[in-house]
């Protein structure tokens, strides 16, 4: 138990580094903007590089990776990212911290799904489920400490500070992931078998399930700032107390729904996205005052990192012994359904109709509520698997048939 606990936490620390770098430009664009002459809107197309690094470049990599042992992989894609940190760190020019930027996404996608793929393995099966939401909250960590602690580093000693923090924190992972990680052989499975495996329909559906299901809450949250100030009446002070009450309740959520997926993993994924979906539609109401407010802003917390811990163990579910490309793909639809959120979010603004965001939102948890039912059919009490992979035998079994 104590091993699995270091391991659980090695990864947890890697996937925290990884999640603080995602959008630590956001805290940072002034001063980064005005050192290195470029605007503001140019220097935000850092952000734009590293989520497309993710999106594109992580399958890549875990299909080129695909045969190679899982934990020299763990600690090489945290060198690579450690390598980017630094590129960005002492970037002369925008053009190279852009690189900086590239280099550092080409490990997330991978580093995460591997490090999922790893928690499952070294718990019990029935575990399988909080051993995801254990590393999965170094992403909420992320958004709770880390992104907020490097803005104000960069504020106060630089942009290129937070980077160069996020460098010695890598090699800090490296030491942890080489010290606690067992080591794990190289798959057996082939390149052409995680290609095969992410194309079967239920693992698309569950992909289309994070990337539909996870646009309905940043439809919202990308905009809460100003909705809770110009429609609720809050301060800037009390809408920063309400969004670090929305990180705590992240963590709480996360761990919780790990939890219950060991439980039922279908009963979970839907309570998850019927709660959401009734939050989000009740959301331009309660917004007219300041007490509902307040508690629709902690339930979504609750609620919007509760999706990972199932979300990703569909994924595990249905990609056998081939889940790394899977699980590397579902994390850009993360992303890519984050971004698609932010879009419609956007246009709905542009439209003068901010309050509706949460009807937005809320239109597109139910869509994907329906598609956990797709993915997920309904079985009988008590034949709720567990959220891990499937048996060697039944998933050899399942990559053969589709040979």
């Amino acid at each position: 138990m104590g091993k699995s606990i270091a391991a659980l936490a090695a990864l947890c620390t890697g996937v925290f580094v990884i999640g603080t770098s995602e959008y630590l430009v956001a805290g940072v664009l002034p001063g980064l903007g005005a050192d290195l002459r470029v605007t503001q809107g140019t220097a935000g197309q850092a952000v734009t590089a590293y989520a497309l690094g993710v999106v594109i470049g992580g399958p890549v990599v875990a299909l080129a990776t695909a045969r190679l042992p899982r934990k020299g992989l763990a600690i090489g894609l945290m060198l690579l990212f450690a390598a980017g940190s630094a590129i960005s760190a002492l970037a002369p020019t925008f053009g190279m911290l852009l690189v900086g930027r590239v280099v550092s996404s080409l490990s997330h996608a991978t580093f995460f799904a591997l490090s999922l793929v790893m928690a499952v393995r070294v718990v019990p099966e029935h575990r399988s489920g909080t051993a995801i939401s254990a590393v999965a909250s170094g992403l909420t960590a992320a958004m709770l400490l880390g992104v907020p602690l490097g803005s104000l580093l960069g504020n106060a000693a630089g942009w290129r500070a937070p980077f160069a923090a996020l460098t010695a924190l890598s090699v800090v992972a490296v030491a942890l992931l080489a010290a606690a990680l067992p080591r794990q052989e190289a798959p057996s499975t082939r390149p052409r078998d995680e290609l095969r495996v992410v194309t079967r329909t239920p693992v698309l559906l569950a992909i289309a399930t994070t990337a539909v299901g996870f646009s309905g809450v940043t439809v919202v949250f990308t905009y809460i700032a100003p909705l809770l100030t110009r429609v609720s009446g809050f301060s800037p002070a009390a809408v920063s107390a309400l969004l670090l009450a929305y990180g705590g309740g992240s963590v709480l959520g996360n761990l919780a729904a790990g939890r219950l997926s060991d439980r039922s993993l279908s009963a979970t994924v839907r309570g998850v996205f019927g709660g959401l979906t009734g939050v989000l539609a009740a959301l331009p109401f309660a917004v007219a005052w300041q007490p509902s407010a307040v508690l629709a802003v902690l339930l979504l917390g609750l609620l919007t990192t509760a999706t990972i811990a199932p979300l990703q163990g569909l994924i595990m579910r249905h990609a056998g012994e081939a889940p790394t490309l899977a699980a590397a793909v579902n994390v850009g639809a993360f992303n890519l359904g984050a971004a698609a959120g932010s879009a419609l979010g956007g246009l709905i603004v542009a439209a003068d109709a901010l309050r509706w965001t949460g009807a937005a939102g809320a239109a597109l948890s139910l869509v994907g509520l329906g598609l956990t039912y797709l993915v997920l059919p309904r079985t009988r009490r008590g034949t709720d698997a567990p959220a891990g992979p499937t048996t060697p035998e039944t998933a050899r079994s399942s990559v053969v048939a589709e040979d």
